[in-house]
């Protein structure tokens, strides 16, 4: 696998109206464009991954980990995904602590990508992919998460396509530690097990130390315990309900994969309507609860059967637009290589059979 260096944004703004626009609405009102269930998504787009990879930290830019490339998002952003998350890691960001200095190298690989996003119109999600953990400890300290929280927002405050996703925990597997020779994916290192109190407490945190950022106009996706699943969202994770935001823009983000164990690291599926049933109990709790909901990460492997129970999530999902805003795929970037559910174009394994799938579901289509 060849491993690209960054291409810094500095030609977004020769491409800033080249694109589809986005939907401008408002997830959190019901608009007559949201009732239409037809296709009411507010966002449809990828996690764009390769900053959160590597174990060395800080690690090499290139070698270690490397920024998406702005070519293959456009790529992406003309075919009319518009939303992209950006993970990357806080240690590398903050490399003293939590409530240490940001480091201006890694800040700026982070700023120009999500420059050369927001400047086509599309969103950006701020993830820092961490499963729950800085320097392999458990977060606990609510006031240092916050710090971390409000120097990083505070770079952000004045880009409203800019979203902040609270907290990392992608699916089992999904470790940053990929042998990147081999592609093997590691066991499991994620943010699981932890006291649920702990998990509404950093949550309502980072909220609150976003909004005193002066972010006061941007979404933030929240997520939950449990690999934030939604299969096991509303026995999980009732109590985020109680999570309260001055600007009333949280959005619950969820993941959801569809093989035997939710896991994300098979490439069958357990069968092609698994996809919506999945996902009933969650659309449940959010249309109780009155809130809107957003998936995260999904993904299948290329087969028939996978496929179908891709497009039938994404169909039911299209059809509750009451409750759900989007969907991301898990993944696209520069590093996955054969990794059986890269969406790089155009060498990504699931790209040329799962793009055509997306695109139905696009906010421009």
């Amino acid at each position: 696998m060849k491993f690209a260096q960054i291409v810094l944004a500095a030609s977004a703004a020769t491409v800033a109206y080249a694109y589809p626009r986005g939907r401008d609405v408002d997830p959190t009102k019901k608009s007559a464009d949201v009732q239409k269930r037809a296709n009411g998504f507010s966002w449809l787009g990828v996690s764009e991954s390769g900053a959160e990879f590597g174990t060395n930290i800080p690690g090499t830019l290139g070698n270690d980990y490397a920024w998406p490339e702005t070519s293959q998002v456009k790529i992406l952003r003309d075919q009319g995904m518009n939303i992209f998350r950006v993970p990357f890691l806080m240690e590398r960001m903050v490399p003293t602590s939590l409530t240490g200095p940001v480091d201006a190298t890694y800040l700026a690989g982070l700023t120009s990508t999500v420059k050369f996003i927001t400047d086509s119109g599309a969103y950006a999600v701020l993830d820092p992919h961490n499963y729950g953990r800085y320097d392999g400890n458990i977060i606990t300290s609510t006031s240092d998460f916050a710090a971390f929280w409000k120097a990083l927002a505070t770079k952000f405050a004045s880009n409203d396509k800019v979203i902040f996703d609270t907290s990392k925990r992608s699916p089992r597997g999904k470790s940053y530690a990929i042998d990147l020779s081999t592609n093997i994916i590691p066991p499991d290192n994620e943010y699981h097990d932890i006291d649920q109190t702990i998990v509404l407490n950093m949550n309502q945190a980072a909220i609150n130390a976003i909004r005193a950022a002066g972010a006061t106009s941007q979404y933030i996706f929240v997520e939950g315990n449990g690999y934030t699943g939604a299969w096991s969202w509303s026995t999980t994770n009732d109590n985020l309900k109680a999570l309260t935001d001055s600007s009333d823009k949280i959005i619950y983000e969820m993941h959801q994969y569809l093989d035997s164990d939710s896991s994300g690291t098979s490439e069958s599926c357990v069968s092609a309507t698994i996809g919506k049933e999945r996902l009933q109990s969650a659309t449940a709790w959010l249309r109780d609860n009155k809130k809107k909901g957003f998936l995260g990460e999904f993904a299948g492997g290329v087969n028939a059967n996978c496929e179908a129970a891709v497009e039938g999530m994404l169909s039911y999902m299209s059809e509750n637009t009451d409750v759900w805003t989007g969907a991301e795929w898990w993944a696209a970037g520069p590093r996955w290589g054969s990794y059986m559910y890269s969406l790089e174009p155009s060498t990504g394994p699931a790209y040329s059979t799962y793009l055509p799938i997306l695109k139905k579901y696009f906010v421009s289509s």
